[in-house]
Order: structure tokens, then sequence, then C-alpha cells
């Protein structure tokens, strides 16, 4: 759940400085980690702690934090040196952040604590008794943010008496379900198009200002992306909520290599440009808020199994859009023919956690 903070001028620029040390910090700490070949935080404090607290004069708490991210990084892949944007995230944890009140949060910073008051709507107000651990600072287009962590009650795993609600996953339809309503991916195609053609454009321009709109391009189709994932996954779970059902989605492990020989080449960046792995995190946090069970399926033959008749066959999809069972005649759109497959399918595990919303 993200907070937007609204310091005063000075808070802004004590924040700011902060977050510039941080970053520096831990590019320092990543060339450490990066020469010692080593990922493990107790090794690098000794090798950095001090040079942390003397030269970027982080205090002490924030230079653990720093080292943390920086190890972090490395661990992810020890081949390269990690580095960090001047303005890169800053984590805070219950000792150096912590809730006065609905209202104001407290931040430690070079120059020690400000209490900075922050905005909220009534989604944010009825969450902020589930906020614990962690939470990160943001600062994008001249704004801070606090993206903190939620935790939510795990649902119930039992069988909702209303059965499972299946989702399949695709392309020309994002999203489908085993009640057959679709999500069409036709706007988001045309964004994509329009974006590509704009970026093109842009790129062999290649001047100062060409660049500046290419960053701006990357955010605002970034934006475009999140926001449609979010109403899709909304309606959704509160589908499933109105109807007492759970829901089942494929196990996206490998989608795009699993699904990549099924998609023609010409749409194959088409495929590789969606935010599948977002739009199963907005479904899991969202359920998990809504007490919605959601689990995931196997999803081998899904596709080519017949819901009427169970008869599963290769030939039984047609084409990309229509499914046409062989040994029982059934005709059927193939996203929701899956769909109700999946609905159907056995459950392989509950996605159930602790959510960063």
């Amino acid at each position: 759940m993200l907070l937007k903070l609204a310091p005063t001028e000075e808070q802004h620029q004590a924040l700011l400085e902060t977050m510039h040390a941080f970053n520096q910090a831990a590019n320092s700490v990543a060339e450490v980690a990066f020469r010692e070949q080593s990922a493990n935080t107790f090794a690098l404090q000794k090798l950095v702690y001090g040079e942390l607290r003397a030269t970027y004069k982080l205090p002490s708490q924030l230079a653990i934090r720093c080292i943390s991210k920086a190890a972090e990084a490395y661990k992810r892949d020890k081949s390269i040196k990690p580095s960090f944007r001047e303005t890169g995230a800053i984590v805070y944890d219950p000792r150096v952040m912590s809730f006065k009140d609905l209202h104001q949060v407290s931040l430690l910073t070079l120059s020690g604590r400000v209490l900075v008051p922050f905005r909220i709507g009534g989604y944010q107000e009825a969450r902020m008794g589930s906020i614990k651990g962690q939470a990160d600072l943001i600062y994008r287009n001249g704004t801070f943010s606090l993206a903190v962590t939620l935790e939510v009650p795990t649902p119930d795993p039992s069988e909702p008496e209303g059965g499972m609600l299946g989702v399949d996953l695709g392309i020309v339809n994002l999203a489908t379900d085993s009640e057959g309503e679709t999500f069409s991916g036709e706007a988001v195609e045309r964004n994509r198009k329009r974006m590509n053609a704009l970026r093109q454009r842009l790129q062999k321009r290649g001047t100062k200002s060409a660049k500046k709109h290419l960053k701006k391009l990357s955010g605002k189709e970034a934006r475009f992306k999140k926001n449609t994932n979010h109403v899709i996954s909304k309606r959704i779970v509160q589908k499933a909520k109105d109807h007492r059902q759970g829901i089942a989605i494929e196990d996206l492990r490998h989608i795009r290599s699993r699904t990549d020989s099924t998609v023609r080449k010409s749409q194959r960046n088409r495929h590789a440009s969606w935010a599948f792995g977002q739009l199963r995190f907005f479904l899991s946090y969202k359920a998990a808020l809504a007490g919605v069970p959601l689990h995931t399926v196997d999803p081998r033959n899904t596709s080519r199994t017949c819901h009427a008749c169970g008869h599963c066959a290769k030939e039984n999809r047609k084409s990309q859009a229509s499914f046409v069972c062989r040994a029982c005649g059934l005709a059927a759109p193939a996203d929701w023919n899956a769909a109700i497959n999946i609905s159907r399918a056995q459950v392989k595990m509950p996605i159930v956690s602790s959510l960063s919303a």
C-alpha cells in the first residue's frame, strides 16, 4: 500500500539528502561485495560499517539497512557489480520508522528524526492497523511515498461453498473467467503499438529532449499496465467474493517459455510485454484482503481438454480463439473452455502470505 508523504520543504530536503547518501553508500558496499565475492552481510559489515558511518554519515541502523540492500542485490546476480540510482528506495524498518497516528510517520534522516505528515483516503485508513514490518521510501516525480507492507488474515483454505472461479490468462483476452466474462486486450494492444512507434521515432532522433521524452514514456506505459491489472484483478476478486467462491489461476512459472511455442513470431513482442506476474500479485493481495481463497492449478492441457466430455487432444484447439471438440462436437470460445477446466483442476497450492500492496 502506498502512502503519499507531504513533507515541509525542510523535511523534503532532509529526506532527499538521506536518500542520496544511502544510495552512494550502497554503491560503495556493492563494490566491496563484488571485489570480495561475498554476499554475507556480517562479513561485509566488518569491512564497510566504519566507512558508512564516517564518510556517508549514515546513522547506525540505516548503515545496516544499506549493507543488506547491497548484499541482496549482489546475491541475485554475482556476475555483475550492482549499481544503485541516486534516488533508489530506502528500506525503513520499525527501528528507524514509526507511525505516530493516522496521519504522521517518524523517519530517521542524516539530521535526525523528522515527523512527516501523509495523505490517505478511505482505502488506506481502513488498513492502517494491518501495517507490519518494513517499508520502502520511494521518490518519484518530486514526490515521496512510503510503500508499506500489510499483514492480512489467511483465508479459510477449505472448499468455498460457491466452488471455484477459474481464470485463464492470455494475450488477446488478458483474462477470461469460467463464467464467461472476458477482459479484452485490444486497448492494451493499441497502447503498446502506439508506444512502440513513438519509442522508435524518439530513439532514432537521439537528442537530449528525445531521451527525456523516452524516460517519461516508460513511466506512462508502466502506469497504464498497472492500472489495467488493478481493474481486472479488482473485478475478479469482487465477483468471487459476491458469489462466495474461491479463485483458481494457472501456475505462472515458466509461462513465457511454455507459451512462446504457441505464439506466432509477430505476436511475441506483444506476448512478452504483458505483466503476468503483476496481475497475479494484484489478484493475490486483493483476494487476501477480501478473504477469498486463491489457488494455483497445473495448467497442462487445460486449453486442449473439452470441459463437457473430457476429451483431450491438440486438434481440439482449432485456433487461438476457438475450441471445437473432436469427440462430442462442443464449440466454445477457447479461453472460456480453459477457464472452466482451471476451475475444476486439482489445486496445486494456496497462495497465502503477508503482502506489500
